[in-house]
């Protein structure tokens, strides 16, 4: 695993991706260097650190988990909800101009020698696109698919319907378990190249059922039970379940510059570990300081870190004004030692917890048998899994005291709304890690109830976001036209 991260960080300056998936230099086809199980860590690590870090940013703010204090001039966005074209590009250029191009790479190629089969690889690469394209669908609706990542072939590629996508990438993660398990005798594995499971392909089969689930669970307001059923029916008849740990990535971080965990380094200092303006600039909400002490929660001193000034947990609104005393970044709470852990260690893709409230949330409607014992039971573990993740201390006893109590959305029984719970239960175990998640699922909820809107925007929350302004400039015929008003009311397909 340690030799990996020496392979990305050196490959990275002459890796098949660079920064326009337009540019027709050279032959996807035909590279002059590279193979499959080069590329493959490359793409997987540039797919984890956007995860990481603009989406995992954009969605704390989203959710109302972060802030900005009183002597910082920043972050103006995110208390004015004033998006742009020109904002969060990195999330639809990085997904197109490296993420996929190099999974596209991976999935075309093959071995001139005809010795080596790469299905395994092939297999990968389509379950991390079933990832991205199910993000990229949720937060811009309409995408390139069918003629994307074509490059010299097809530079203005069409923009294919949501729904269409959504279903197209189901399907995918459908074949993708035969792909892995009638791979051929030569089919090579990528072992410690790949940096998130190792090369145990059992795991990956696991993973795209996750996924597949996630989807699905998205569609429960469309009418669509008949066809949500009939997919899980075919989760089930492959056999392997669901993830049954975090899904992370880890090439062998360290703590030299450039090779730090993505999510650390976005707030702390290559090499002497101090803290980055990004960490003294984000502290916590008033809204989830208070919700984590109203519901006694432990987690609070993990995801976040008492005040320097008064050694409290104190959140601030998400304003661009507040008061000069009592709520710069000294006097409120910041980013936790649950989050940021240490620069050598794994990222989150996904998170056990979050898994098991999905199943949960898909268990309470019926898509999966079990009724409400089984709801309750992988609710409680959701519970459990994050406690243990942020390493609170005795962590499942102090899960199963937490949620002992009576307190709605906080202990199962005393929840009349039971999906009520589960995502809002989601929505504290997501803080810092997949928080775009919560933003997304507080769209398709409206949970958790009552999450502030700031005081300086219209008085709505975005549901969307804008294609970015390089896109419309080079792709303008293909580009669905939106307004700035879009963003708050141009809702995804399965709203």
């Amino acid at each position: 695993m340690k030799k990996s991260i020496l392979i990305i960080f050196a490959f990275a300056l002459v890796s098949v991706s660079c920064s326009d998936f337009l540019d027709v230099n050279d032959n996807p086809n035909n590279p002059p260097i590279s193979t499959p199980r080069i590329t493959l860590p490359v793409a997987q690590q540039s797919f984890s650190s956007l995860n990481a870090r603009t989406m995992t940013y954009l969605g704390n703010f989203l959710a109302v988990n972060w802030a900005t204090p009183s002597n910082w001039s920043t972050n103006e966005i995110y208390s004015r909800y004033n998006f742009t074209a020109s904002d969060f590009n990195n999330i639809f250029e990085t997904s197109y101009a490296d993420i996929f191009k190099n999974l596209t790479y991976i999935e075309t190629y093959e071995d001139p020698s005809g010795t080596v089969d790469y299905s395994y690889y092939q297999a990968i690469s389509k379950i991390i696109k079933g990832f991205q394209y199910q993000m990229l669908v949720d937060l811009y609706g309409d995408v390139p698919y069918s003629e994307a990542n074509l490059r010299g072939d097809n530079t203005t590629p069409k923009y294919d319907d949501a729904e269409t996508i959504y279903k197209a990438v189901i399907e995918d993660l459908t074949a993708v378990v035969g792909l892995i398990n009638n791979a051929p005798v030569n089919a090579q594995n990528p072992e410690s190249q790949d940096i998130i499971f190792g090369g145990d392909m059992s795991h990956w089969i696991e993973f795209a059922n996750t996924i597949k689930l996630r989807m699905l669970v998205r569609l429960s307001n469309t009418g669509q039970d008949a066809y949500i059923a009939s997919q899980i029916a075919t989760i089930n008849a492959n056999g392997a379940g669901f993830i049954t740990t975090d899904v992370t990535s880890n090439p062998g971080y360290t703590t030299a510059q450039f090779k730090q965990n993505p999510f650390y380094d976005y707030f702390r200092v290559e090499v002497t570990a101090a803290e980055q303006d990004r960490g003294d600039f984000t502290v916590a909400s008033e809204y989830a300081i208070t919700y984590l002490t109203n519901t006694n929660d432990p987690r609070l001193e993990r995801l976040y870190t008492s005040s320097e000034n008064a050694d409290e947990f104190k959140g601030a609104q998400q304003k661009t004004i507040l008061p000069g005393v009592g709520f710069t970044s000294k006097d409120l709470a910041k980013i936790g030692p649950g989050l940021i852990k240490t620069a050598e260690g794994d990222q989150i893709i996904m998170s056990l917890a979050e898994a098991l409230f999905i199943q949960s949330e898909a268990t309470t409607r019926g898509y999966i048998s079990g009724g409400d014992a089984a709801a309750q039971a992988n609710y409680e573990a959701a519970i459990e899994a994050s406690f243990t993740q942020l390493e609170v201390a005795d962590p499942i006893a102090s899960a199963q005291t937490y949620y002992a109590q009576t307190t709605p959305s906080v202990n199962w029984s005393s929840s009349p709304n039971k999906i009520e719970a589960i995502i809002t239960q989601k929505w504290v175990a997501l803080n810092g890690t997949s928080s775009i998640e919560s933003w997304i699922d507080l769209t398709r909820t409206g949970y958790p109830a009552g999450l502030p809107i700031p005081d300086e925007s219209n008085g709505s929350r975005p549901v969307r976001l804008l294609y970015p302004s390089s896109e419309v400039s080079r792709n303008n015929d293909n580009v669905p036209t939106l307004t700035s008003n879009d963003v708050f009311t141009k809702n995804p397909f399965w709203k």
